[in-house]
């Protein structure tokens, strides 16, 4: 396990933390803590996933936002949700959209169909993704710590702590996706 998650640790941070990284930023926190990777590497990763993933969303919210809206009617209450909130909170949204389950994804994209200019986002992204990727993952080190202090030496039972966080996530996941399509 040590070498899989030495190995492919930092690759699957920046990937997966392109998308929504939560889950595995947490388990790499907790990875962090156990030794298996390093802290500041993780935060580095998932700064860097998160933020590209922002950029590219933000890019197709620019140039082919109301298209994808007109061909995707399905997103369009979202994306309406997300602008009403943009429009309301404007700087203090971009800082914490990220926070916000159920907007995190469409807010980029929104915000790129708003009159917001680059180089403003990319200022309040790259502040939010930073206090994001040293949030979760200091979470994830955290929750080691936490265990830890509650039952002593967790070396015999990180993999159980590992597929219960990899679990919890998958859970968490698959709520969120039948929550969303309750609402369309």
């Amino acid at each position: 396990m040590e070498e899989l998650i030495g190995t492919y640790g930092y690759p699957a941070v920046l990937v997966l933390s392109f998308f929504e990284g939560e889950t595995v930023v947490v388990i790499a926190g907790f990875a962090a803590h156990r030794g298996y990777l390093s802290f500041p590497w993780v935060v580095a990763a998932a700064f860097c996933g998160t933020l590209f993933g922002d950029q590219l969303y933000f890019q197709i919210g620019r140039r082919w936002g109301d298209r994808l809206l007109d061909t995707h009617p399905a997103l369009r209450p979202t994306a309406q949700r997300a602008l009403a909130l943009f429009h309301r909170y404007d700087t203090w949204f971009v800082l914490g959209f990220r926070f916000v389950y159920g907007i995190r994804t469409a807010s980029p994209f929104v915000i790129g169909m708003s009159t917001m200019s680059a180089p403003r986002f990319f200022t309040l992204n790259a502040i939010s993704a930073a206090i994001w990727a040293t949030a979760i993952a200091g979470a994830g080190y955290l929750f080691g710590n936490a265990i830890e202090m509650v039952l002593g030496d967790i070396k015999r039972i990180e993999e159980y702590v590992l597929a219960a966080l990899v679990l919890a996530g998958i859970a968490l996941a698959v709520a969120g996706r039948l929550r969303g399509r309750r609402r369309r």
